[in-house]
């Protein structure tokens, strides 16, 4: 013990502890509040940077989309056909509608194919061996190139048919939609509260009126997009179409003769020798590029706005 009579003693705790003096716990504290801050704005930094480096190359391209293609788009490029080699002029207005018709077709049977697949696995499949194959089909098929699934629709289909066809592309792009939307509607289904479907139930609603009346409605804006993520990405593919569609230069409207598309349209262009032809390769680039966001952008304005969500 210290024998200086006017020495203090530090502040002791009701259980005799020793407290720790002021100004420490000050500084400590001051190192807190000063490291969080820290930590707080390096993340948020992080995730701006993150953000910039998802849009900056979609940004990219439609910058240099809008440079190559926008001078060579005109009324003709719309209106006209493509114009025989050599020739100036043309356009790609069969593509165009060609494209609008697959899509339309590859829609009207993948979607509704892999809604109910996803209804199945999250309402109806749990626990059951066919929902698991099913489910790992869709992931297998997920991963499945392109040009594979061209092959394969060419075999079943073009091979039997003994031409190609606009239904067989449709067919072609629909398997490939097919998995994307499974596993979406899988997923959004599976965050639907169990209690909704149980107050549903509880009222005497018969299974099947809840999953349509009530789990689909609530999951409807994730499975729209799904639907269109999977529409996305078949828009531009080509391959699929060069072993099924094939393409023409001509009108074409029966789902029965090879039909025009955007996708084979630029591919052919783009692998030819002539500078014209490269100039319009790039204006089909920049018109189906702008008809996916137009697209997609629609959907996205029709769904916020509950037409598509079952309101009133």
């Amino acid at each position: 013990m210290s024998t200086n009579p006017f020495h203090t003693p530090p502040p002791s705790s009701p259980q005799g502890e020793v407290r720790a003096p002021m100004n420490f716990q000050t500084k400590r504290m001051r190192f807190n509040s000063a490291r969080r801050y820290f930590v707080n704005h390096l993340v948020t930094v992080l995730a701006i940077l993150s953000t910039l480096l998802v849009i900056a190359p979609l940004v990219a391209i439609l910058i240099y989309l809008l440079y190559m293609g926008a001078s060579s788009l005109n009324l003709a490029f719309f209106t006209h056909i493509p114009a025989p080699v050599g020739e100036p002029g043309g356009g790609m207005a069969n593509a165009i509608l060609g494209s609008g018709i697959v899509l339309a077709l590859a829609s009207l049977m993948g979607i509704p194919v892999g809604i109910a697949a996803g209804v199945y696995l999250a309402e109806f499949g749990r626990g059951k061996a066919l929902a698991t194959a099913v489910r790992f089909t869709a992931d297998v098929l997920n991963g499945v190139p392109s040009i594979v699934m061209g092959i394969a629709i060419y075999s079943l289909i073009v091979f039997q048919q003994k031409h190609f066809s606009a239904f067989a592309g449709g067919v072609a792009l629909a398997v490939m939609m097919v998995p994307t939307i499974t596993r979406t509607t899988e997923e959004m289904l599976a965050t639907v509260p169990h209690s909704i479907r149980e107050a549903a139930l509880g009222l005497g609603v018969p299974k099947w009126r809840t999953v349509l009346s009530v789990s689909l409605k609530t999951a409807s804006p994730g499975i729209i997009t799904g639907c269109m993520l999977a529409f996305a990405r078949v828009a531009g593919e080509t391959a699929p179409l060069l072993f099924t569609a094939f393409g023409n230069q001509f009108w074409s409207y029966k789902l029965s003769e090879p039909i025009a598309a955007l996708p084979l349209q630029i591919f052919v262009y783009a692998m030819s020798p002539y500078d014209e032809w490269h100039r319009l390769a790039w204006a089909g680039s920049l018109v189906l590029i702008v008809m996916i966001m137009v697209a997609v952008s629609l959907v996205r304005i029709y769904a916020a706005r509950g037409m598509m969500k079952g309101a009133s």
